[in-house]
């Protein structure tokens, strides 16, 4: 059976516990790692071993058009996912979306987990978050006064 584990599940770990991980899967050189480091290590070794990844993460988009799923923080780290511009564009994704599925660990030459298949959007369904408005073409209403 396939195991789900995710990057913010290995981020609440203490790098004790990572290092446990690591030391479980077989990672080498795991006790010279900082904690970011040992996370990235574990989650590509358990992707080796067959298990899933999937991340969970707030959608900032670049002007080419694809972007990325940071943390809660929305600062760049090494475990960013990384959202390709079709995928973007095929669930009308935008910046702020909080974007779940699954993802896949880097090749040789990439820097970032990418994501594969997208789960939920905001916590619906990705087909039905297609048809949601643009904040911008919302109506503001006054409070009715009691």
């Amino acid at each position: 059976m396939e195991q789900q584990v995710t990057i913010a599940e290995l981020e609440t770990q203490t790098r004790e516990g990572l290092m446990d991980m690591a030391k479980g899967l077989g990672v080498s050189g795991y006790s010279q790692l900082k904690k970011q480091e040992l996370i990235f290590k574990v989650l590509q070794a358990q992707t080796e071993k067959d298990g899933n990844i999937f991340a969970e993460g707030i959608l900032q988009t670049v002007d080419d058009g694809y972007g990325f799923l940071r943390g809660e923080s929305m600062l760049p780290t090494v475990n960013d996912v990384y959202v390709s511009q079709s995928q973007v564009r095929r669930f009308a994704l935008r910046t702020g979306d909080l974007v779940m599925g699954q993802v896949r660990p880097p090749k040789d030459s990439e820097k970032y987990f990418g994501l594969l298949h997208v789960e939920a959007i905001n916590g619906l369904d990705p087909e039905a978050a297609k048809g949601r408005p643009k904040f911008e073409d919302l109506t503001a209403i006054f409070p009715e006064v009691l």
